[in-house]
Parts: structure tokens; C-alpha cells; sequence
């Protein structure tokens, strides 16, 4: 289990817990995702990229036909053993190997044309996580960070599932985000190493059955990836799915993306 003071204030979290769900219930980008992040020039053919906190392998495994070349790494061996199995029977091993390890202790030749985050950028220790980046790329390198979030104040369905969840576990700081709240997260960490080059924002509507939608929230930090205990997830489980019969089958509802591309400076 991990912890972090600024996350869930304080209460650990372990992805490696809800592999299982996370492999089968999040990898959710639509193909406007990646076509935006192609048209940034990155992740493209004869590029080395590097897929920090990579989880199940979604980006790498996604983004490889366009002809680059992957490595993803994670803390998690749960979640690295999962993206493994799923690249394999993607028939994508030639094109991306993983390890384990934390974005800031990677030992890696400066080789990267490009690094991505998605999803994952509040996890890394901001005291390091800067020089880090700046030493595995190449001069001309870029990293960019990414993140899709779904929108409660524009649906229900996303505000009451929020709100089971904080019943089960109020430390839980994942609820309530709005159109821009994650690129107000302060960059100072990157300040001297890297430079804005370009921003990407957009909304985007993603449908879900009512499976889809109970696997995507149940893979989040707040219950699969927490340490509730299994009878707990088991109860939220019951009490969740109960609310879904009231929705219909399938729904849509908006999410805000978000995509910042940084050049790294010259030393």
C-alpha cells in the first residue's frame, strides 16, 4: 500500500489491488484521444517513448500502430504482470516492454523522444519528478502529461456514484472536479527543466452500460484501489448496483480531457 499527505488525505492505496478490474473496465479512450495526441507530434513512428505510471499498458498499447516504440513502467508489479498478459494477446510485444519501478528512481539511458502521464501526475514525488524527467529524455524531448475526467455537475448518474463511494470511504479526494481542475495543478516541480510548447483541451461524451460504468468506478482509487476491506467493496458493490437499476441500460455523459506538451529545456 501507498500513501501520499496530498492524496485521499493521507489513506493508503495500492493499484495492484483492482488489476483485474482496472485491465478489464478502463481502458475507456475514445479514438479522438489518441488522434489528438498523434496530431502533437508525438508517439509517432520512429520515436522512443517512455509511459510512466503506465498501469495496465492502456497508452502503449493503443498508441503503438502508429510505429512507435514503448517502454511503460509502473510500481505496481500487479499492474505491470496485467499489461504483460494484455500486450501479448494484443500481439504488440514487439513494439513495448514494461518494468517495475517508480517514475523517480527509473535508471534508463537518456534515449526518450518523448514521455506521457496519463492519469498519474499527482502520484509523483514533485521534488524529484522534474530533473527526473529531464535526464531520460534526449535535448530535443518532450513530455507530455494527459488526463480525461468525467464531469459530476453535468450528470447524475456520475455525481450519485461519487457520492456512494464517499459514503464507503470519505477520505476519498477523487469526487467533484470541474473543467480545468487538474491543469491547475501547480507546475512549479517542472520549472527549469521544462517549457510549455502546447495545450489541448476538449469535452468529450463517453457512453457505458451499467456494467461498464459499476467496473469503471469500482477501478478507481476510492474502492478497488483502497484499503477498504472486501467486505466493505463487496457492500458498496450491492449498494451501487442497486442505484444502477434505476438508470437506464446505456448512457452517455461529458468528460473534460486534458493534454499539456512540455519541451524540455537545454541544459
Amino acid at each position: 500500500m501507498h500513501t501520499n499527505k496530498n492524496i485521499d488525505h493521507g489513506k493508503a492505496f495500492d493499484w495492484g489491488k483492482t488489476s483485474q478490474d482496472y485491465a478489464k473496465f478502463r481502458d475507456i479512450y475514445p479514438p479522438l484521444f489518441y488522434k489528438k495526441i498523434i496530431e502533437m507530434g508525438l508517439c509517432v513512428e520512429g520515436q522512443q517513448v517512455l509511459d510512466i505510471g503506465t498501469g495496465t499498458g492502456v497508452l502503449p498499447r493503443n498508441l503503438c500502430k502508429y510505429g512507435a516504440e514503448f517502454i511503460g513502467s509502473d510500481i505496481s508489479e500487479n499492474q505491470i504482470e496485467m499489461a504483460r498478459q494484455l500486450t501479448e494477446k494484443a500481439g504488440c510485444n514487439d513494439k513495448i516492454r514494461y518494468i517495475v519501478s517508480s517514475a523517480e528512481t527509473l535508471e534508463l539511458p537518456n534515449y526518450f523522444d518523448v514521455i506521457t502521464a496519463c492519469q498519474c501526475f499527482i502520484y509523483f514525488d514533485k521534488s524529484v519528478i522534474g530533473a527526473k524527467l529531464h535526464s531520460l529524455l534526449k535535448d530535443d524531448g518532450h513530455f507530455c502529461k494527459l488526463s480525461m475526467i468525467w464531469l459530476p455537475d453535468e450528470s447524475e448518474i456520475a455525481a450519485n456514484s461519487e457520492r456512494l463511494v464517499l459514503k464507503y470511504n470519505p477520505s476519498w479526494t477523487g469526487a467533484g472536479f470541474k473543467r480545468f481542475d487538474f491543469d491547475s495543478e501547480n507546475y512549479e516541480c517542472l520549472s527549469g527543466f521544462f517549457e510549455v510548447e502546447d495545450t489541448v483541451s476538449y469535452d468529450l461524451n463517453l457512453t457505458f452500460t451499467r456494467e461498464s460504468w459499476h467496473g469503471r468506478m469500482k477501478a478507481c482509487r476510492g474502492i478497488g484501489a483502497s484499503a477498504l476491506s472486501a467486505v466493505e467493496i463487496a457492500q458498496w458493490e450491492q449498494e451501487h448496483m442497486e442505484y444502477l437499476q434505476s438508470v437506464p441500460t446505456c448512457f452517455e455523459f461529458p468528460h473534460f480531457v486534458s493534454m499539456v506538451k512540455f519541451r524540455k529545456v537545454a541544459e
